[in-house]
């Protein structure tokens, strides 16, 4: 097979009118593992993941109509299939709108979320919320419920300012009572994410104020999981990539990244932006760290998973890190993706284990050796009570999603057969393997909707609220079980 580096080579326009979701196919994760390998340019969502389904494994991306036509003659259909789904460009009279104007009137009106209402109220939220909205909707929940907003330090490049917010109960206004944190739009085609998680804080103030349950389709939660619930102290960015949702949103081009051209081609718009999900400080190096045969990001600055210049280039991934040192005592992380219907836990670079502690993302000896899942030669250590919370968290958050009603949702390690590097979820869980005086976090990526559809139908995009809406409550209740605190 040849590798393939197309994705780069060609215009914003072209990739937005000739977007092709593809999957392939083989009987053997080992052939996609090679896919990915020999064709680690190709624009494979947030990251590649290979997953098993009726008998076979599957693997899927978005190529152009040239990049098709390359892979059908590079590859053995004999080994892998490639299945290709509809034309992204054809669904689009199909996708869910973008708000225009200003619904929640520069925050006079207050957004309601769709777990708050009562049966037979009407579901249509007005389509997706502009970059413009998601701030006059947090100003919403300020004026209605006295909720606590911040501005994150660093500007993004074109000069905007990122908001954040905390929703917890009356008495827990001190910054060592905060002990969840969620974030979204990071990446900026993948649509409905901010309006996920302001939907989610309105449902919750909103029953906490007027002592009423919330139902999120078949899921039903009471009062009182309710203010449990708040009582977890929940930290909240809605958008951290204000830039490149303002792009994606004006041009539907699949825009990815943010909009830095530091490191742009002349003349190749394509080149424009870092991946956001890999400047963050966790492994970060790639080519010293991994193994030469993986590529768990990109120095290229035309591919979608370029890594920037060098861990937290980017002011959007500082301000992220930033919250860390404000609410010193946050204990779980979700950062909110999609599209693969799944929820990641640590770590992401190899496969786990719990016997040799020797084998950490820290030691140098092991440089160079990582990321290979099928060998036995690196494995990243993890401590077995880590281990078992991590993953009972994300088996209880996606029963959840499971039981509303919708669709189905996986559980998987974050390394989703194939590593990755910078991410947000690793790096909050490596916080404290560096530096022991940091509060311990456990991260996540929560992957909503359907395998490349990062722009919804409205159906879509009321059910994809409802799964992360159910996701994001048993989250907060599987946290306070667990344990908020060390």
């Amino acid at each position: 097979m040849k590798a393939l580096s197309l994705l780069g080579l060609l215009p914003a326009s072209a990739l937005a009118l000739d977007a092709l979701s593809v999957a392939f196919t083989s009987d053997e994760a080992s052939h996609l593992y090679n896919v990915i390998r020999r064709n680690s340019e190709l624009d494979y969502g947030c990251r590649p993941v290979v997953m098993r389904s009726e008998g076979e494994h599957r693997l899927h991306a978005i190529v152009s109509s040239e990049q098709l036509e390359s892979l059908k003659r590079s590859l053995d259909p004999a080994v892998v299939r490639i299945e290709v789904s509809e034309n992204l460009q054809k669904r689009q009279a199909a996708t869910a709108p973008i708000g225009k104007g200003d619904r929640f009137k520069g925050g006079k009106v207050a957004p309601q979320g769709l777990g708050s209402r009562k049966a037979g109220q009407p579901v249509d939220l007005g389509g997706i919320m502009n970059v413009d909205e998601v701030y006059s909707a947090m100003k919403g929940l300020e004026n209605k419920y006295k909720t606590d907003l911040f501005t994150a330090p660093y500007k993004t490049y074109e000069g905007q300012t990122v908001i954040g917010g905390v929703a917890n109960k009356a008495e827990q206004k001190k910054k060592d009572k905060q002990y969840i944190y969620l974030t979204s739009g990071i990446h900026a085609r993948e649509r409905g994410g901010p309006d996920n998680l302001i939907y989610f804080i309105s449902d919750l103030l909103y029953a906490n104020e007027h002592r009423t349950g919330l139902t999120y389709g078949k899921k039903k939660y009471t009062n009182s999981q309710v203010k449990k619930a708040l009582g977890t102290g929940i930290v909240f960015i809605p958008l951290t990539n204000p830039d490149g949702v303002r792009y994606d949103q004006k041009n539907g081009n699949l825009w990815r990244k943010n909009r830095n051209p530091t490191s742009s081609f002349p003349g190749n718009e394509r080149s424009v932006g870092v991946d956001l999900n890999r400047n963050f400080d966790f492994l970060w190096n790639y080519t010293k760290h991994f193994d030469p045969s993986v590529s768990p990001a990109s120095n290229n600055p035309s591919s979608e998973a370029f890594y920037g210049t060098a861990p937290f280039s980017e002011p959007e991934t500082k301000n992220m890190a930033w919250v860390y040192d404000m609410f010193p005592k946050i204990r779980w992380f979700i950062d909110v993706h999609s599209a693969a219907g799944t929820l990641l836990y640590s770590w992401g670079d190899d496969v786990n284990q719990a016997n040799d502690p020797k084998q950490n993302l820290f030691n140098p000896r092991y440089d160079g050796k990582r990321g290979v899942v099928e060998d036995s030669l690196y494995k990243e250590y993890i401590d077995e009570e880590d281990w078992y919370n991590v993953a009972l968290q994300a088996n209880r958050t996606t029963d959840a999603m499971v039981s509303v009603g919708g669709r189905t949702y996986e559980p998987q390690q974050a390394v989703g057969l194939y590593p990755t590097s910078g991410a947000s979820d690793d790096y909050s869980f490596s916080r404290w393997h560096k530096n022991k005086k940091v509060n311990k976090v456990y991260g996540y990526t929560m992957e909503f909707g359907y395998p490349t559809n990062f722009y919804p139908t409205s159906e879509e995009f009321i059910q994809n609220i409802l799964d992360t809406n159910a996701g994001f409550m048993e989250f907060c209740l599987t946290a306070a079980e667990i344990g908020l605190k060390d």
